[in-house]
C-alpha cells in the first residue's frame, strides 16, 4: 500500500512540474510575441494606443490647466468635456502607438477660455488689459491726476473664449481721464473694485429663466479646486437630498443619464443653442425625448459623480460655451 502512494506520488510531482513548465513557457512565449497596450477611446470612438496613459494623462491635464501658450499667453485654462478612456489590452509587439495623434484630437474638442482685465468707467467696459499690474497702474494715475470719473472706475477681471484688443496704459489713462470743470474740491475717493469674482459677457438669452432651486452657493463659476482638472463651468447650489430640481425654461431634454464627472445629469435644450446642464441628480424624472415646461420638476438633489456633498450643479452654454449663471441666475 505505502510503495503504492509512493508512485502516485511520485506522479503527481511530474505532472506538476510539468504544468508549471508548461505555463512558462506560455507566459515566455506570450510576453515574447504580445505586450500590455492601453487602448484609447474618446467619447466611445477608438482612437489609438498609448504605453503609458499616466505620462499621456499628465500631458493633457497640463494642457487644460494653462494651454501651450506659456504663462504670458493669458490662457486661463481650457475647457475640454470628453476626456480619454484607457483600457488595459494584450496586444502583438508590432502595434504602433499614437500619443501625439491622441493629444492632438483631445486639443481639438476643448475651448479656450483667456484671463484678461477691463477698465469699467461705471458700466462701460473702456479698455482691457494682459494683467492686474496693468490694471491697477491706470486706476493710481488716474487718481493722482484727480480724475473727475474716479470714483465709477471699477477693474473687472474677465474669462472669454476671444481676447479683446488691449490698450497701452499710459492710452488708456487719456482716454478715461475727466478733467473737473469746477474748482477743485475735497471729495471722498470711493473704493476701486479689486474683486478677482469671475464674470464673462452677458450674452442675450431671450428666456426668462427661473430658479431650478432654493439653497446656498456653495462654489461659483470659474473657481479652482483640487477636485477638478479644470476652471468650474457652472455654479453649485447646496441643498438636502431629494430636493426637487426645477426645469429653468420650456425645452427639450436632450441627455438623462450617468456622465462620468457630472453624476446623474438631465441636460435641456432651449433652442437657439441654448442648453442647461442639471448635473449630481439622485433620481432623474425626465427622458430623452420629452417636452419640458418651465418650473417641470425633472430630478432629484443629489450627490453622484464628482461630488463631495449633496448640491446641484448647474450650467448654462451657448453653442457649447459654458456662460456664468448668476448672469441670469440667483
Amino acid at each position: 500500500m505505502i510503495k503504492q502512494i509512493l508512485v502516485f506520488a511520485r506522479k503527481s510531482m511530474k505532472l506538476t512540474i510539468l504544468i508549471a513548465v508548461s505555463i512558462f513557457l506560455i507566459i515566455c512565449l506570450v510576453a515574447l510575441f504580445f505586450k500590455p497596450i492601453y487602448a484609447v477611446t474618446i467619447n466611445g470612438e477608438a482612437v489609438g494606443y498609448s504605453e503609458d496613459k499616466s505620462k499621456l494623462q499628465a500631458k493633457i491635464n497640463k494642457y487644460i490647466e494653462s494651454g501651450e501658450g506659456g504663462e504670458n499667453s493669458n490662457i486661463a485654462f481650457v475647457q475640454i468635456d470628453n476626456m480619454p478612456e484607457y483600457k488595459l489590452c494584450l496586444l502583438k509587439r508590432n502595434v504602433v502607438t499614437n500619443d501625439e495623434e491622441i493629444f492632438e484630437k483631445v486639443k481639438q474638442t476643448g475651448i479656450v477660455y483667456y484671463k484678461y482685465y477691463a477698465i469699467l468707467d461705471g458700466e462701460e467696459e473702456k479698455a482691457y488689459v494682459s494683467n492686474f499690474a496693468q490694471a491697477e497702474e491706470i486706476v493710481t494715475k488716474l487718481k493722482e491726476k484727480d480724475s473727475n470719473n474716479i470714483n465709477q472706475i471699477i477693474i473687472l477681471e474677465m474669462y472669454e473664449t476671444e481676447l479683446k484688443e488691449f490698450t497701452e496704459v499710459e492710452t488708456a489713462v487719456a482716454s478715461l481721464y475727466e478733467k473737473k470743470v469746477e474748482e477743485p474740491k475735497k471729495v471722498s475717493v470711493g473704493k476701486v473694485n479689486t474683486s478677482t469674482n469671475i464674470s464673462y459677457n452677458k450674452v442675450s438669452l431671450n428666456l426668462n429663466l427661473i430658479r431650478p432651486i432654493s439653497g446656498t452657493i456653495t462654489s461659483r463659476f470659474g473657481e479652482s479646486s483640487s477636485r477638478r482638472t479644470s476652471k468650474h463651468t457652472g455654479l453649485d447650489i447646496g441643498a438636502s437630498t431629494g430636493t426637487k430640481i426645477k426645469a429653468c425654461a420650456d425645452g427639450t431634454v436632450t441627455f438623462s443619464g450617468y456622465k462620468g464627472s457630472y453624476g446623474y445629469m438631465v441636460v435641456l435644450n432651449h433652442g437657439n443653442g441654448i442648453e442647461t446642464y442639471y448635473a449630481h441628480c439622485s433620481k432623474l424624472y425626465a427622458n430623452v425625448g420629452d417636452k419640458i415646461s418651465q418650473g417641470d420638476v425633472i430630478a432629484a438633489v443629489g450627490n453622484t459623480g464628482n461630488s463631495t456633498g449633496p448640491h446641484l450643479h448647474l450650467e448654462i452654454r451657448v453653442n457649447g460655451i459654458a456662460y456664468n449663471p448668476q448672469n441670469y441666475l440667483y
